[in-house]
């Protein structure tokens, strides 16, 4: 008898056992489903912690009670009973909806047998590896064979068998002849969908994944009569005549239609098996599209199988799919083009599955497809799009486009190029140099079809200097104008660099401590520090803005705010001093050459001690915040011992009454004393002509605006967003948001420019992102905004910077997203025109069904899909086009 190991000990050997066989796994290997409630409680028992020697002497253990050696192996909670008698040629009938990682684990054939051999119980569910035919190690564990049911007209019988998707058409002609005790020359079957005759099988090496054979579907099984010969041999198929007819309208069969995704589960742990059904009454209603066959109408009207909140990807691939340039380019031989080296793309396996898939949804019938295939190299390559949460459309779409781009990108080796300044010269001619530059290490169908060029000018704040920019775009994200947030702007004094406007986004009801953390998240505070507001008017403080609640709203867009960083100092032992900057001007009162002293400028502000700061400090502080503007400076400052001890400039204090002390001498250690009721003390800071040619102070000469740029156009409430609208706010003047600041190469430091973008040359194919999802750290929000966006002729002339580009500027709907309900559980479908018959369609996973176009247009709208008018017919039909590489040049 073998002797019982301890926890520890199985569970070391089944690992070994499990790194060795799925290092091992091939095509054709044997695995076995256990119930996962067995194995939790297998796990929970080798995995309890060891046992350990009480103070008296006797074992106890950390552990639950219950972690005790598991009964034998009972797998019975995954039989099906009630189906299992129906099934001609497999023991056990799984039940549908099993999940993996939920219901059952998937063992390799070593693991199962010897746990098997420790336990015992059952039943056994043995099921096959298979290939899913992308490449040779995509290996899949074929769960759920397709369940196929048999219809034997002529009899009046019917069988329904399991079958590998791999098998071939001759396995189950051979199958079928064996359920019904008939000879092989006698039987032809039939691809037999919605009661009526679709193909015959008679390619018997052809795999059934290869003839689109799904889940749940009938096969007709056919005896062979003399008369029938003659008109198979002569038409390809018999026809159809009321024998054929499964049954009549009662509905008194099977309902079979519910169709399952791809019933693999991929060897990774973390991948999980779902099944997704649809709906089982609307398969033969008059509104929805569920016939097959060349007579049925036009191609390209497949569904696709929600594996499980995957409508976010059915919907983008169905935009995709729909577009006749990638349909006309992935259903000829696309395979020369792929980069198998491009160390920035997937191998080729991205565009392979997609291609794959491509060709399926365009495949004559109307069978749902399982996009399951297409789904395990996305995960792959992209493990945010793993598992079976929902997603965003969008960030899918933009994935996919740039990584098909890289695994087409037709430029095997990428030159290095070095970008030239404009240096004046006209800007068609630097935006055709960008353009080749770009084309020389970027070019492939969705290049030629999908991207476009910005002019991007930005400008800086200081000194005004412009640069200009050509770059690509994959998509325009358009912005819907919401009344939920508000920018503002702020002069801030960092005192490691000259005063620079700072832009932030602050919720619109917010209240002042919000625009301080948002300041003070641009501008990096360190602790000990902290962010002093203040209101100024005529170049003195008007308020200190420090209360905390104080709401937003009450700062107008002609306001003029102004930030300090100050030192985090008990508040009530100091003050603010506030240095107000004068210099002379003349006297233009009677013609008197006097002068005036005048104030001008921004005031610094620095909080002090209210009792022990001396006059000497005074001019220390003056130094500091005055020295980022020195001119001629070769060192960057870093603490207060690296400056000068003269600042050049005469301090006054105005006292209490607004009268004037001498001037303080700079070295003087007397204590300035503020009195306890004021808020801050003042102090004129007088410059001479020889200070103000010292100093740079252009950047403290004038502050801007809270509301910089202009506005968004106000709307009347129920007015529709114009597209359009969208367009002017998304190419309005902006300044850079503060994490994205650009480095001035005439000032040598990093500046909040001002950026313009204009559209320069326009795709063929232009996808339009409506951004609906904003995100905080706490909330994540919807817009339901009605965006009025045009169907025919979206005219794009006024928008392009560009006016001797000869390519025309209008644009024609073909396909869109949409989003309905929340960002938790909503749901996606797609719109797509049909450009064969001119005719709008919703793909809504499985179910295709026609609309009319004025049903197109709604506020779920999300992603829109435009194509440039062509003067010659570019639509696509049955495959027939061929495929044309368009100009780079547009």
């Amino acid at each position: 008898m073998v002797p019982e190991l301890s926890p520890e000990e199985e569970r070391l050997l089944i690992r070994d056992i499990s790194v060795a066989a799925e290092a091992d796994s091939k095509e054709g290997d044997t695995f076995f489903l256990i119930t996962h409630r067995w194995w939790q409680n297998w796990l929970d028992y080798v995995n309890q912690e060891v046992p350990v020697a009480s103070a008296n002497g006797f074992h106890e253990n950390a552990a639950s009670s219950s972690n005790r050696r598991p009964q034998a192996i009972d797998n019975t909670d995954l039989i099906n009973d009630a189906t299992s008698e129906e099934v001609s040629n497999v023991e056990m009938e799984l039940h549908d909806t099993l999940v993996e990682g939920r219901d059952y684990i998937l063992l390799p054939q070593p693991v199962w047998e010897k746990l098997h051999g420790w336990y015992g119980g059952g039943p056994l569910l043995p099921r096959k590896a298979i290939n899913n035919g992308l490449s040779q190690t995509d290996l899949a564990i074929e769960v759920y064979p397709l369940r196929l049911q048999l219809i034997l007209i002529q009899q009046g019988e019917r069988a329904i068998v399991r079958i590998s998707k791999k098998d071939t058409v001759g396995d189950l002609h051979r199958k079928a002849c064996d359920v019904f005790e008939l000879a092989l020359d006698q039987v032809c079957i039939w691809d037999y969908f919605g009661q009526q005759k679709h193909s015959l099988m008679d390619n018997m090496d052809k795999t059934l994944d290869d003839a689109n054979i799904q889940m749940d579907q009938d096969i007709l099984v056919e005896i062979i009569s003399d008369s029938m010969d003659g008109s198979l041999q002569e038409n390809g198929y018999a026809e159809r005549d009321s024998s054929s007819m499964l049954i009549d309208a009662s509905g008194t069969t099977e309902n079979t239609s519910n169709y399952y995704t791809s019933p693999s589960s991929e060897l990774d742990n973390n991948n999980t098996a779902t099944t997704a059904t649809a709906n089982n009454n609307s398969m033969y209603a008059t509104n929805h599209i569920a016939t097959r066959g060349v007579g049925a109408g036009p191609v390209g009207l497949t569904g696709l199988l929600n594996l499980g909140n995957t409508c976010f990807m059915n919907s983008a691939i169905q935009c995709l799919v729909h577009t006749p340039e990638f349909a006309r380019y992935f259903r000829e031989d696309y395979h020369r083009e792929i980069n198998w080296q491009n160390p920035l793309g997937m191998v080729g396996e991205l565009a392979l599955a997609f291609g794959e898939l491509l060709r399926k949804l365009w495949a004559p019938g109307r069978t749902p497809v399982s996009p399951r295939p297409f789904k395990t190299k996305l995960s792959r390559f992209a493990p945010q799009f793993s598992g079976y949460s929902q997603h965003d459309s969008q960030e899918l779409l933009a994935f996919l486009l740039d990584g098909l781009h890289e695994d087409l990108n037709r430029v095997k080796h990428r030159p290095y190029i070095k970008t030239r300044d404009a240096d004046g010269r006209p800007d068609e001619e630097v935006a055709d140099e960008y353009w080749a530059n770009h084309i020389a290490r970027n070019n492939s169908i969705i290049v030629d079809v999908c991207q476009g060029q910005f002019k991007s000018t930005l400008v800086c704040p200081v000194c005004e200097k412009v640069s200009v920019t050509f770059d690509p775009f994959m998509y325009l994200s358009l912005p819907l104008q919401s009344a939920s947030s508000r920018s503002m702007t702020v002069l801030v004094f960092s005192g490691i660099s000259p005063p620079s406007p700072v832009t932030v986004s602050v919720p619109k009801q917010g209240r002042c401590r919000d625009l301080i953390q948002a300041l003070s998240n641009s501008c990096s505070v360190k602790s000990g520090e902290r962010i002093l507001l203040a209101e100024v008017r005529g170049h003195s403080v008007y308020q200190f803005l420090e209360d905390p609640v104080l709401l937003l709203s009450t700062i107008k867009d002609d306001d003029h705010l102004v930030a300090y960083k100050v030192p985090k100092l008990e508040k009530s032992a100091t003050t603010y001093v506030q240095f107000i900057h004068r210099r002379e001007e003349p006297e233009l009162a009677n013609n008197s050459s006097s002068t005036t002293w005048k104030p001008f400028g921004v005031p610094l502000v620095y909080q002090i001690s209210r009792y022990s700061t001396k006059i000497f400090d005074l001019y220390q502080i003056v130094n500091v915040m005055l020295s980022p503007m020195k001119l001629n400076q070769s060192l960057n400052y870093t603490s207060t011992s690296n400056y000068e001890t003269s600042c050049g400039m005469k301090l006054q204090l105005l006292e209490k009454g607004n009268s004037c002390l001498d001037l303080l001498e700079e070295e003087g250690d007397e204590t300035v004393a503020v009195p306890a009721n004021l808020i801050s003390a003042i102090v004129f800071v007088n410059w001479s002509m020889m200070d103000l040619k010292r100093y740079d102070i252009t950047s403290m000469e004038n502050i801007p605006e809270v509301v910089k740029y202009a506005p968004p156009l106000k709307r009347t409430r129920g007015e529709p967003l114009s597209l359009y609208a969208c367009l002017d706010a998304f190419l309005r003047e902006e300044p850079l948001v503060p994490e994205d600041m650009w480095y001035c190469p005439r000032c040598k430091e990093q500046r909040q420019a001002s950026k313009k973008l204009d559209l320069w040359r326009l795709p063929d194919v232009l996808v339009i992102h409506l951004k609906r999802f904003s995100f905080s750290r706490s909330t994540k929000h919807k817009l339901e905004t009605y965006v009025d966006f045009p169907v025919h002729n979206l005219d794009l002339t006024n928008y392009v910077a560009n006016k001797r580009s000869p390519h025309c500027k209008i644009y024609e709907l073909y396909a869109l997203s949409n989003h309905y309900g929340s960002m938790a559980s909503g749901h996606y479908t797609a719109h797509i025109k049909l450009l064969d018959e001119n005719r709008w369609y919703t793909f809504d996973d499985t179910h295709v069904t026609p609309i009319n176009e004025d049903e197109v247009k709604s506020a779920a709208a999300y992603v829109l899909f435009y194509r440039r008018v062509q003067g010659e017919d570019t639509s696509i039909s049955n495959g027939t086009h061929s495929f044309h590489n368009s100009s780079h040049h547009r």
